[in-house]
Protein backbone atom coordinates (compact mmCIF):
# COMPACT_ATOMS: atom_id res chain seq x y z
CA UNK A 1 0.00 0.00 0.00
CA UNK A 2 1.24 3.38 -0.97
CA UNK A 3 -0.31 6.88 0.38
CA UNK A 4 -0.18 9.80 -1.41
CA UNK A 5 -1.41 13.78 -1.89
CA UNK A 6 -2.06 15.93 -4.89
CA UNK A 7 -0.25 18.34 -6.38
CA UNK A 8 1.72 20.97 -3.98
CA UNK A 9 3.20 20.66 -1.28
CA UNK A 10 3.15 22.90 2.32
CA UNK A 11 6.67 23.69 4.06
CA UNK A 12 9.04 22.44 1.65
CA UNK A 13 11.02 24.93 -0.23
CA UNK A 14 11.57 25.60 -3.68
CA UNK A 15 8.63 23.72 -4.71
CA UNK A 16 5.81 26.29 -5.49
CA UNK A 17 5.04 26.62 -9.41
CA UNK A 18 4.14 29.44 -11.48
CA UNK A 19 1.86 30.32 -14.28
CA UNK A 20 0.78 33.29 -16.75
CA UNK A 21 -2.32 35.26 -18.05
CA UNK A 22 -2.70 34.59 -21.55
CA UNK A 23 -1.36 38.23 -22.44
CA UNK A 24 2.04 37.21 -21.26
CA UNK A 25 2.31 33.81 -22.78
CA UNK A 26 4.69 34.28 -25.02
CA UNK A 27 7.19 31.70 -25.89
CA UNK A 28 10.02 32.75 -24.26
CA UNK A 29 8.19 33.21 -20.42
CA UNK A 30 6.05 30.06 -21.16
CA UNK A 31 9.85 28.02 -22.02
CA UNK A 32 10.70 30.08 -18.40
CA UNK A 33 7.79 28.82 -16.41
CA UNK A 34 7.73 25.15 -17.57
CA UNK A 35 11.78 24.89 -17.08
CA UNK A 36 10.92 26.51 -13.11
CA UNK A 37 7.55 23.96 -13.04
CA UNK A 38 9.66 21.09 -13.70
CA UNK A 39 12.41 22.12 -10.93
CA UNK A 40 9.74 22.36 -8.84
CA UNK A 41 8.04 19.09 -9.71
CA UNK A 42 11.88 17.61 -9.39
CA UNK A 43 12.19 19.08 -5.61
CA UNK A 44 8.55 17.24 -4.70
CA UNK A 45 9.62 14.35 -5.87
CA UNK A 46 12.96 14.12 -4.24
CA UNK A 47 11.03 15.38 -0.92
CA UNK A 48 8.23 12.57 -1.32
CA UNK A 49 11.18 9.64 -1.67
CA UNK A 50 13.13 11.12 1.12
CA UNK A 51 9.77 11.16 3.44
CA UNK A 52 8.27 7.44 1.82
CA UNK A 53 5.51 8.65 -0.29
CA UNK A 54 5.14 6.81 -3.12
CA UNK A 55 1.81 8.04 -4.33
CA UNK A 56 1.94 11.99 -6.13
CA UNK A 57 -0.35 13.70 -8.21
CA UNK A 58 0.98 15.82 -10.43
CA UNK A 59 -0.58 19.05 -11.22
CA UNK A 60 -2.75 19.97 -14.18
CA UNK A 61 -1.07 23.16 -14.66
CA UNK A 62 2.93 22.33 -14.56
CA UNK A 63 2.82 22.99 -18.59
CA UNK A 64 0.41 26.56 -18.79
CA UNK A 65 -2.15 26.42 -21.38
CA UNK A 66 -0.67 22.63 -22.87
CA UNK A 67 -3.91 21.60 -24.12
CA UNK A 68 -4.45 25.26 -25.90
CA UNK A 69 -2.27 24.92 -29.61
CA UNK A 70 -3.30 28.64 -30.37
CA UNK A 71 -1.41 30.05 -26.89
CA UNK A 72 1.05 27.25 -26.04
CA UNK A 73 2.93 26.68 -29.93
CA UNK A 74 6.01 25.37 -27.55
CA UNK A 75 6.84 21.52 -28.31
CA UNK A 76 7.44 21.25 -24.72
CA UNK A 77 8.09 17.77 -24.57
CA UNK A 78 11.21 17.67 -26.59
CA UNK A 79 12.77 21.10 -25.58
CA UNK A 80 12.53 19.50 -21.42
CA UNK A 81 12.85 15.91 -22.46
CA UNK A 82 16.40 15.97 -20.63
CA UNK A 83 14.46 17.54 -17.22
CA UNK A 84 12.13 14.77 -18.56
CA UNK A 85 14.56 12.51 -18.04
CA UNK A 86 15.91 13.49 -15.22
CA UNK A 87 12.62 13.72 -13.56
CA UNK A 88 11.24 10.43 -14.76
CA UNK A 89 14.79 8.52 -13.53
CA UNK A 90 14.08 9.84 -10.07
CA UNK A 91 10.13 8.62 -9.74
CA UNK A 92 11.23 5.21 -10.60
CA UNK A 93 14.94 5.16 -8.17
CA UNK A 94 11.89 6.04 -5.35
CA UNK A 95 9.45 3.61 -6.81
CA UNK A 96 7.30 6.21 -6.70
CA UNK A 97 3.28 6.37 -8.93
CA UNK A 98 2.51 9.38 -10.23
CA UNK A 99 -1.10 10.45 -11.94
CA UNK A 100 -2.87 13.55 -12.94
CA UNK A 101 -6.41 14.80 -12.87
CA UNK A 102 -7.81 16.82 -15.54
CA UNK A 103 -10.05 19.62 -13.90
CA UNK A 104 -13.54 20.51 -14.26
CA UNK A 105 -14.08 21.53 -17.46
CA UNK A 106 -12.64 18.33 -19.50
CA UNK A 107 -15.97 16.60 -19.80
CA UNK A 108 -16.27 13.53 -22.25
CA UNK A 109 -20.18 13.52 -22.07
CA UNK A 110 -20.95 16.75 -22.90
CA UNK A 111 -23.74 16.90 -25.86
CA UNK A 112 -21.75 19.91 -27.35
CA UNK A 113 -19.22 18.29 -29.41
CA UNK A 114 -16.59 21.46 -28.98
CA UNK A 115 -16.53 20.89 -25.23
CA UNK A 116 -15.64 17.11 -25.98
CA UNK A 117 -12.97 18.11 -28.37
CA UNK A 118 -11.50 20.23 -25.85
CA UNK A 119 -11.56 17.30 -23.12
CA UNK A 120 -10.15 15.08 -25.61
CA UNK A 121 -7.20 17.48 -26.05
CA UNK A 122 -6.55 18.13 -22.59
CA UNK A 123 -6.41 14.38 -22.02
CA UNK A 124 -3.52 14.39 -24.65
CA UNK A 125 -1.76 16.92 -23.63
CA UNK A 126 -1.68 15.01 -19.89
CA UNK A 127 -1.42 11.63 -21.49
CA UNK A 128 1.76 13.11 -23.01
CA UNK A 129 3.40 14.49 -19.96
CA UNK A 130 2.91 11.37 -18.04
CA UNK A 131 4.65 9.46 -21.56
CA UNK A 132 7.46 12.21 -21.15
CA UNK A 133 8.34 10.78 -18.09
CA UNK A 134 8.80 7.41 -18.82
CA UNK A 135 5.89 5.81 -16.74
CA UNK A 136 3.98 3.02 -17.24
CA UNK A 137 0.15 2.61 -17.70
CA UNK A 138 0.10 2.31 -13.82
CA UNK A 139 0.44 6.38 -13.53
CA UNK A 140 -3.27 6.81 -14.23
CA UNK A 141 -5.50 9.98 -15.50
CA UNK A 142 -8.52 10.33 -13.26
CA UNK A 143 -11.63 12.06 -14.31
CA UNK A 144 -15.39 12.62 -13.11
CA UNK A 145 -18.06 11.61 -15.96
CA UNK A 146 -19.43 14.78 -16.08
CA UNK A 147 -22.85 15.99 -16.53
CA UNK A 148 -26.12 14.66 -16.29
CA UNK A 149 -27.97 17.11 -18.78
CA UNK A 150 -31.47 16.32 -18.29
CA UNK A 151 -31.11 12.71 -19.00
CA UNK A 152 -28.37 10.45 -16.68
CA UNK A 153 -28.48 7.08 -19.07
CA UNK A 154 -28.57 9.06 -22.61
CA UNK A 155 -25.12 11.05 -20.60
CA UNK A 156 -23.74 7.97 -19.54
CA UNK A 157 -24.02 6.51 -23.04
CA UNK A 158 -22.58 9.40 -24.32
CA UNK A 159 -19.55 9.05 -21.97
CA UNK A 160 -18.85 5.51 -23.16
CA UNK A 161 -19.27 6.17 -26.84
CA UNK A 162 -16.31 9.05 -26.54
CA UNK A 163 -14.30 6.80 -24.76
CA UNK A 164 -14.50 4.04 -27.46
CA UNK A 165 -12.98 7.01 -29.77
CA UNK A 166 -9.83 7.85 -28.01
CA UNK A 167 -6.17 7.15 -28.45
CA UNK A 168 -5.38 3.82 -27.19
CA UNK A 169 -2.56 5.80 -25.18
CA UNK A 170 -4.80 7.57 -23.43
CA UNK A 171 -7.13 4.37 -22.76
CA UNK A 172 -4.67 2.90 -20.88
CA UNK A 173 -3.89 5.88 -18.58
CA UNK A 174 -7.93 6.90 -17.81
CA UNK A 175 -9.97 6.09 -14.73
CA UNK A 176 -13.13 7.30 -13.81
CA UNK A 177 -14.29 8.53 -10.82
CA UNK A 178 -17.56 8.98 -8.59
CA UNK A 179 -18.76 12.05 -7.47
CA UNK A 180 -20.62 14.02 -4.84
CA UNK A 181 -23.16 15.18 -6.99
CA UNK A 182 -24.10 12.76 -10.24
CA UNK A 183 -22.39 9.74 -10.49
CA UNK A 184 -22.56 7.18 -7.79
CA UNK A 185 -19.76 4.41 -7.50
CA UNK A 186 -22.37 1.84 -8.52
CA UNK A 187 -23.16 4.15 -11.96
CA UNK A 188 -18.95 4.18 -12.74
CA UNK A 189 -18.86 0.44 -11.95
CA UNK A 190 -20.91 0.14 -14.53
CA UNK A 191 -19.36 2.27 -16.73
CA UNK A 192 -16.12 0.78 -15.55
CA UNK A 193 -17.63 -2.55 -17.53
CA UNK A 194 -18.67 -1.13 -20.84
CA UNK A 195 -15.11 0.63 -21.17
CA UNK A 196 -12.69 -0.94 -19.39
CA UNK A 197 -11.34 1.80 -17.60
CA UNK A 198 -10.75 1.39 -13.68
CA UNK A 199 -13.36 3.03 -10.96
CA UNK A 200 -12.07 5.12 -8.35
CA UNK A 201 -13.54 5.12 -5.11
CA UNK A 202 -13.63 8.23 -3.48
CA UNK A 203 -15.02 7.39 0.63
CA UNK A 204 -16.30 11.07 1.13
CA UNK A 205 -18.34 11.11 -2.28
CA UNK A 206 -19.95 8.48 -1.52
CA UNK A 207 -20.65 9.29 1.68
CA UNK A 208 -22.44 12.23 0.24
CA UNK A 209 -24.16 10.49 -3.18
CA UNK A 210 -24.32 6.54 -1.99
CA UNK A 211 -25.38 3.97 -4.19
CA UNK A 212 -26.58 2.45 -0.73
CA UNK A 213 -26.05 3.85 2.71
CA UNK A 214 -25.53 0.14 3.87
CA UNK A 215 -22.93 -0.74 2.34
CA UNK A 216 -19.26 0.81 4.03
CA UNK A 217 -16.13 1.79 2.16
CA UNK A 218 -14.41 -1.86 2.37
CA UNK A 219 -17.21 -3.42 0.03
CA UNK A 220 -17.09 -1.02 -2.00
CA UNK A 221 -12.96 -0.96 -2.97
CA UNK A 222 -13.74 -4.56 -3.26
CA UNK A 223 -16.56 -4.14 -5.89
CA UNK A 224 -14.73 -1.10 -7.65
CA UNK A 225 -11.62 -3.80 -7.75
CA UNK A 226 -13.21 -5.97 -10.26
CA UNK A 227 -12.57 -3.57 -13.13
CA UNK A 228 -8.79 -3.47 -12.35
CA UNK A 229 -6.35 -5.22 -14.72
CA UNK A 230 -2.80 -5.70 -13.90
CA UNK A 231 -1.49 -3.77 -16.14
CA UNK A 232 -3.10 -1.06 -14.24
CA UNK A 233 -1.50 -1.47 -11.46
CA UNK A 234 -2.30 -1.24 -7.68
CA UNK A 235 -6.03 -0.36 -7.21
CA UNK A 236 -5.99 3.38 -6.57
CA UNK A 237 -8.78 4.60 -4.17
CA UNK A 238 -9.01 8.71 -3.01
CA UNK A 239 -9.75 9.01 0.64
CA UNK A 240 -10.75 12.54 3.02
CA UNK A 241 -12.45 13.95 6.01
CA UNK A 242 -15.44 16.18 5.53
CA UNK A 243 -14.49 19.64 7.19
CA UNK A 244 -16.54 20.71 10.39
CA UNK A 245 -18.83 23.45 9.42
CA UNK A 246 -18.17 23.96 6.48
CA UNK A 247 -20.09 23.45 3.48
CA UNK A 248 -20.85 19.11 2.51
CA UNK A 249 -17.95 18.21 0.67
CA UNK A 250 -15.47 20.19 1.39
CA UNK A 251 -11.97 18.55 2.21
CA UNK A 252 -10.58 18.62 5.91
CA UNK A 253 -7.74 20.91 6.47
CA UNK A 254 -5.45 17.63 8.18
CA UNK A 255 -6.66 14.20 8.06
CA UNK A 256 -7.56 13.44 11.56
CA UNK A 257 -5.59 10.65 13.00
CA UNK A 258 -7.96 8.46 14.53
CA UNK A 259 -10.58 8.79 11.94
CA UNK A 260 -7.77 8.01 9.44
CA UNK A 261 -6.75 5.11 11.34
CA UNK A 262 -9.73 3.26 11.92
CA UNK A 263 -10.66 3.49 7.95
CA UNK A 264 -7.17 2.18 7.18
CA UNK A 265 -8.26 -0.97 9.67
CA UNK A 266 -11.07 -1.71 6.76
CA UNK A 267 -9.00 -1.51 4.15
CA UNK A 268 -5.56 -2.13 5.19
CA UNK A 269 -5.85 -5.89 3.67
CA UNK A 270 -7.27 -4.95 0.22
CA UNK A 271 -4.22 -4.23 -1.38
CA UNK A 272 -4.73 -0.12 -2.60
CA UNK A 273 -3.09 2.53 -2.96
CA UNK A 274 -4.42 5.72 -1.09
CA UNK A 275 -4.69 9.11 -2.37
CA UNK A 276 -5.36 11.50 0.55
CA UNK A 277 -7.31 14.63 -0.62
CA UNK A 278 -6.71 17.23 2.14
CA UNK A 279 -5.77 20.83 2.31
CA UNK A 280 -2.50 20.25 4.47
CA UNK A 281 -1.20 18.31 1.50
CA UNK A 282 2.22 16.37 2.07
CA UNK A 283 1.70 17.19 6.11
CA UNK A 284 -0.72 15.07 6.46
CA UNK A 285 0.65 12.45 3.79
CA UNK A 286 3.69 12.26 6.38
CA UNK A 287 1.26 11.70 8.83
CA UNK A 288 -0.12 8.84 7.59
CA UNK A 289 2.64 7.46 6.29
CA UNK A 290 4.19 7.36 9.77
CA UNK A 291 1.32 5.88 11.80
CA UNK A 292 0.73 3.18 8.69
CA UNK A 293 4.94 1.92 9.26
CA UNK A 294 5.41 -1.64 10.41
CA UNK A 295 8.53 -0.72 12.10
CA UNK A 296 8.81 2.89 13.05
CA UNK A 297 11.14 4.83 14.32
CA UNK A 298 10.78 7.34 16.67
CA UNK A 299 13.59 9.62 14.67
CA UNK A 300 11.25 10.18 12.26
CA UNK A 301 8.73 11.32 15.02
CA UNK A 302 11.87 13.10 16.33
CA UNK A 303 12.33 14.92 12.60
CA UNK A 304 8.04 15.68 12.68
CA UNK A 305 8.36 17.62 15.89
CA UNK A 306 11.65 19.62 14.57
CA UNK A 307 8.98 20.88 12.31
CA UNK A 308 6.33 21.54 14.21
CA UNK A 309 7.54 22.59 17.96
CA UNK A 310 6.84 26.37 17.20
CA UNK A 311 3.62 25.82 15.86
CA UNK A 312 2.88 24.41 19.14
CA UNK A 313 4.08 26.54 21.62
CA UNK A 314 2.82 29.44 20.18
CA UNK A 315 -0.91 27.85 21.26
CA UNK A 316 -0.18 25.81 24.29
CA UNK A 317 2.25 25.32 26.65
CA UNK A 318 0.95 22.38 27.99
CA UNK A 319 0.67 20.41 24.32
CA UNK A 320 4.21 21.18 23.76
CA UNK A 321 5.79 19.82 27.44
CA UNK A 322 3.33 16.67 26.77
CA UNK A 323 4.85 15.95 23.36
CA UNK A 324 8.56 16.29 24.91
CA UNK A 325 7.04 13.89 27.70
CA UNK A 326 6.17 11.55 25.36
CA UNK A 327 9.14 11.13 22.98
CA UNK A 328 11.94 10.74 25.96
CA UNK A 329 11.54 6.95 25.95
CA UNK A 330 14.00 6.48 22.86
CA UNK A 331 12.87 2.91 22.49
CA UNK A 332 9.32 3.77 21.58
CA UNK A 333 7.24 4.48 18.45
CA UNK A 334 3.75 7.03 19.93
CA UNK A 335 2.76 7.77 16.70
CA UNK A 336 -0.84 7.90 17.88
CA UNK A 337 -0.19 9.48 20.91
CA UNK A 338 2.06 12.28 18.86
CA UNK A 339 -0.31 13.65 15.90
CA UNK A 340 -3.37 13.88 18.78
CA UNK A 341 -1.45 15.89 20.54
CA UNK A 342 -0.27 18.12 17.28
CA UNK A 343 -4.21 17.58 16.28
CA UNK A 344 -5.09 19.62 19.91
CA UNK A 345 -2.78 21.96 19.42
CA UNK A 346 -3.73 22.95 15.82
CA UNK A 347 -6.89 23.25 16.38
CA UNK A 348 -6.28 26.13 19.10
CA UNK A 349 -5.42 29.55 18.08
CA UNK A 350 -1.95 31.31 19.00
CA UNK A 351 -2.09 32.96 22.38
CA UNK A 352 -0.67 36.26 22.43
CA UNK A 353 1.65 35.28 25.40
CA UNK A 354 2.89 31.85 24.03
CA UNK A 355 2.73 33.08 20.67
CA UNK A 356 5.50 35.67 22.15
CA UNK A 357 7.39 32.83 23.79
CA UNK A 358 7.15 31.30 20.41
CA UNK A 359 8.79 33.76 18.17
CA UNK A 360 11.42 34.62 21.33
CA UNK A 361 13.01 31.11 20.50
CA UNK A 362 12.91 31.51 16.65
CA UNK A 363 14.49 35.00 17.19
CA UNK A 364 17.21 33.05 19.42
CA UNK A 365 18.45 31.90 15.85
CA UNK A 366 19.27 35.06 14.62
CA UNK A 367 20.18 37.55 17.31
CA UNK A 368 23.31 37.35 17.75
CA UNK A 369 23.66 38.37 13.76
CA UNK A 370 20.80 41.34 13.68
CA UNK A 371 21.84 44.80 13.92
CA UNK A 372 20.74 47.30 16.26
CA UNK A 373 17.78 48.67 14.47
CA UNK A 374 16.72 44.82 13.78
CA UNK A 375 17.05 43.96 17.64
CA UNK A 376 14.93 47.00 18.35
CA UNK A 377 12.02 46.11 15.90
CA UNK A 378 11.71 42.98 17.14
CA UNK A 379 11.15 43.89 20.73
CA UNK A 380 8.85 46.54 19.81
CA UNK A 381 7.16 43.93 17.95
CA UNK A 382 6.94 41.29 20.75
CA UNK A 383 5.90 44.03 22.91
CA UNK A 384 2.90 44.93 20.96
CA UNK A 385 1.76 41.06 20.15
CA UNK A 386 1.67 40.70 23.96
CA UNK A 387 0.06 43.89 24.55
CA UNK A 388 -2.42 43.06 21.19
CA UNK A 389 -1.76 46.00 19.76
CA UNK A 390 -0.52 44.55 16.40
CA UNK A 391 -1.52 41.18 15.52
CA UNK A 392 1.01 38.26 15.23
CA UNK A 393 1.08 37.91 11.52
CA UNK A 394 2.83 41.20 11.46
CA UNK A 395 5.54 40.03 14.21
CA UNK A 396 6.15 36.38 11.81
CA UNK A 397 6.40 38.34 8.85
CA UNK A 398 9.42 40.26 10.44
CA UNK A 399 11.16 36.99 11.61
CA UNK A 400 10.51 35.37 8.25
CA UNK A 401 12.51 38.45 7.26
CA UNK A 402 15.67 37.53 8.82
CA UNK A 403 15.32 33.74 8.81
CA UNK A 404 16.09 34.20 5.26
CA UNK A 405 18.39 37.18 5.57
CA UNK A 406 20.81 35.30 7.94
CA UNK A 407 19.93 31.95 6.33
CA UNK A 408 19.09 29.35 8.86
CA UNK A 409 18.06 26.54 7.33
CA UNK A 410 16.65 24.75 10.72
CA UNK A 411 13.66 27.27 11.48
CA UNK A 412 13.24 27.53 7.62
CA UNK A 413 12.49 23.71 6.80
CA UNK A 414 10.15 24.35 9.48
CA UNK A 415 6.64 24.89 9.85
CA UNK A 416 6.45 27.68 11.85
CA UNK A 417 5.80 30.14 9.25
CA UNK A 418 2.79 28.19 7.45
CA UNK A 419 0.39 28.70 10.56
Amino acid sequence: MSIGYPCITVGVNDTKQKTCRKASATEEHLSTLIEHNLNALKNIVQFNGEHKIKLFRISSDIIPFASDKEVNTLDWSTQFSEQFEEIGKLIKQYGMRVSMHPGQYTVLNSPDEGVVERAIADLEYHTLFLDSLGTDASSKLILHVGGVYGDKETAMNRFVEVYQTLDERIKNRLVVENDDRSYTIKEVIWISEQTGAPAVYDNLHNAINPSDPEKDDAYWIKKAKTTWNKKDGRQKTHYSQQQINNRTGSHSKTIHIDEFVAYYDQVKDLDIDIMLEVKDKNLSAVKCVLATADNGNIKDLEQEWSRYKYVVLERSQEIYQSIRELLKDKSSYPVIPFYRLIEAAIDLEPIPKSAVNAASHVWGYVKKQATDNEKDKFKRLSSAVESEEEPLKKLKSFLKQMIKKYDQQYVSDSLYFEF
